[in-house]
């Protein structure tokens, strides 16, 4: 378990289409959202204190797993929700080439995926 995968570098502003013109989709599910990442604050808090503890090795990487399924959980949620909400009004729009491009290169970046249009290694 020594190996750390980092995620890659998003740019500042990524080329995004024009969200301006849509109200974020996770809007609705706002307040569940930071209940959860309140959560996830107090998993990691919890995680630091059993390091601190110097506490069983298996026993921290148990928490880091939930800690991991957490996450995974709220970046779900918006990406639902980003689906639900954004792409379909651009499909609506006409505009849905865009939205699914972006939403496909961010899921396949969170995978450790080359984004396409990209030289693979390998």
């Amino acid at each position: 378990m020594g190996y750390h995968r980092a995620m890659p570098e998003t740019p500042a502003r990524a080329v995004h289409p024009d969200h301006g013109s849509f109200r974020h989709s996770y809007s609705k599910d706002k307040a569940q959202l930071v209940r959860r990442l309140s959560r996830i604050e107090g998993q990691v808090r919890g995680i630091a204190r059993m390091i601190e503890r110097e506490e069983y090795c298996v026993d921290i990487l148990q928490q880091t797993a939930a800690l991991r399924a957490a996450v995974d959980a709220v970046s779900i949620l918006i990406l639902e929700d980003h689906v639900q909400g954004c792409v379909r009004t651009a499909a609506e729009r006409g505009e849905a080439d865009k939205y699914v491009d972006e939403v496909v290169d961010v899921v396949r970046r969170t995978l450790g995926r080359p984004v396409r249009g990209t030289k693979a290694a390998g």
